[in-house]
């Protein structure tokens, strides 16, 4: 009955563990290198799947960017250069979180500004509603075309 229960608490602990796409002949020697490759590979996105890193994909594709990740650590290269590395080949859609410098800014920026701009033309709107208002009670017109309109209206 003991053993039944620790297998059966095995068995659920490792399915609580992340699943990872990464196979046996991927990972490398070196904890360290692995763990490096893990970490930079759980960033970039793979570009068959939508919103799903390298390290959960089953495409093709994710395996070849796990193991460019891996060989450009292992020639030496920092996180950063590899990363880099990549990005240069692919593009920044490989990031998961996007970078808020260059041309990326103006996208960051669009939605506050659409704001921004929405409110201003609100209030202008608003504001030139309230003029047109404050003018319509006063009809405008001349003692004579008032003296008329009496006329007019009385018939």
């Amino acid at each position: 009955m003991i053993r039944f229960i620790k297998a059966s608490l095995a068995i659920l602990l490792l399915s609580l563990s992340p699943a990872y796409a990464v196979q046996p002949d991927e990972v490398l020697e070196d904890p360290v290198l692995e763990e490096r490759a893990r970490s930079l590979s759980e960033g970039l996105r793979c570009l068959v799947c939508r919103n799903e890193s390298i390290d959960e994909s089953n495409a093709d594709l994710a395996r070849d960017l796990r193991l460019l990740v891996r060989e450009r650590l292992v020639a030496g290269d920092s996180d950063e250069e590899a990363v880099d590395f990549i990005v240069d080949r692919y593009g920044e859609y490989v990031l998961l979180k996007p970078t808020v410098r260059g041309a990326n800014w103006i996208l960051w920026a669009a939605g506050p500004m659409m704001l921004v701009l929405a409110l201003l033309i609100a209030l202008l709107y608003l504001r030139k509603r309230a003029t047109a208002a404050g003018g319509a009670e006063s009809n405008g017109l001349t003692e004579d075309e008032e003296a008329r309109l009496k006329e007019i209206l009385k018939d």
